[in-house]
Formats: structure tokens, sequence, C-alpha cells
């Protein structure tokens, strides 16, 4: 996961929605990266987009998904996982079986 999409989804982490500028302002980044961040995730499942018009404006907001939260999550317990230290890799074989 690029570190956009990592704060966007942390920023989504609760079930409420927000709308694209102020998530924008939230991770200091450009409306672009922002936009395909969102796109990304939406295709994957990890983000509902909905747009509408606030006093006759264009708007956008976003709210992760359950399966966005729970990739989260795992994504998450992978880098403390990493950050803990991975257990000694096991010993692997000095050659390669044959057929490959």
């Amino acid at each position: 996961m690029t570190p956009i999409r990592l704060s966007l989804m942390a920023a989504l982490g609760q079930p409420a929605e927000i709308d694209f500028k102020t998530l924008r302002d939230l991770l200091e980044t450009e409306d672009s990266a922002l936009s395909k961040s969102m796109t990304v995730l939406s295709q994957r499942g990890y983000v509902l987009v909905r747009k509408g018009y606030v006093h006759n404006k264009p708007r956008t907001w976003l709210m992760a998904t359950p399966q966005g939260r729970q990739a989260l999550q795992r994504h998450m317990a992978a880098l403390q996982a990493i950050a803990a230290g991975l257990p000694e890799p096991a010993a692997l074989p000095l050659e390669r079986p044959e057929g490959r």
C-alpha cells in the first residue's frame, strides 16, 4: 500500500464520511494524488465515493467500507510485526527441486 493510500485509509478509519477537500488538507497532498488513490481504493472495494452538491458546488465524500477497514487492520498488523522484528527465516534448501 502506498503512503498516500495508507494515510487515506487511516483517515477514513471511522465509519463516517469525509469530504475530499478535508482529506486533501489533512493528508497535505495534491488533488491529483488524492484522486488517483481514491480511484484505486474504490476499485478495490475499500472506499465508497459519493458525489453531490452543496450550494450548487460539486462535492465528493469518501467513506471506508467494512472490507477497507479490515484490510487496513491487516496491513497495520503486518507493519507492527515488521517493526517488532520478524522471526529467523527457515533454512533454505541448498539445491532447487527438480523441474524448476
